[in-house]
């Protein structure tokens, strides 16, 4: 295994399930801006993989199609940069399937991390989530869409990332914003406490 702290975070989008301002748990959609900036930060940052979660067939044969005409099609000959930021990208059906295949892969469990504009119980600061990827643990950090991640969600993870600008009142970050500003936190050179 690499010594590089990078390569033992993986990164997922959680399309499903999530929630809306109303707080009811939905699915959102994938959007394009998401799918290439996050990829690249990922890159950028050296994180091993990025994964898509959403159960929708036809959300899955976008993502699908996106990453063919960037990785295989015109655009991978037009834009070898978006191809290799795109070749970390995978789609899963649920957060199920992406714990699974990173139990297979590395031969145990990932820790579960998530993150959230919203302060609560479980938190975890970069600078001891760095400690762990340093020592070699394996981490998958969660990403959600819409209005957050579900409770379901929630409650199944090991740690949550402290809110970006907890004193803000004003808490509406893009998903892909918020991914730039944490993998910088935890893996770049000027990391904040």
């Amino acid at each position: 295994m690499s010594n590089d702290p990078g390569q033992r975070l993986h990164v997922a989008l959680v399309h499903h399930p999530v929630v809306n301002k109303i707080g009811e748990t939905i699915g959102s959609a994938v959007t394009n801006l998401d799918l290439h900036d996050i990829a690249r930060t990922a890159r950028t940052y050296g994180v091993a993989g990025y994964s898509i979660i959403t159960p929708y067939s036809d959300q899955q044969e976008l993502v699908a199609e996106i990453l063919d005409h960037w990785k295989t099609g015109h655009g991978a000959q037009a834009n070898p940069a978006r191809k290799e930021a795109l070749e970390c990208v995978d789609i899963k059906i649920s957060l199920d399937e992406a714990v699974d295949g990173l139990q297979k892969q590395y031969g145990s469990k990932p820790l579960l991390m998530a993150t959230s504009a919203v302060p609560g119980p479980k938190r975890l600061g970069y600078r001891e989530t760095r400690a762990k990827l340093d020592k070699g643990e394996l981490i998958l950090l969660l990403f959600g869409t819409a209005h957050g991640l579900a409770k379901e969600v929630m409650e199944r993870v090991d740690y949550l990332l402290p809110p970006i600008q907890p004193d803000s009142d004003y808490n509406h970050l893009s998903v892909r914003s918020a991914a730039s500003i944490i993998l910088d936190r935890l893996l770049g050179e000027g990391r904040d406490e």
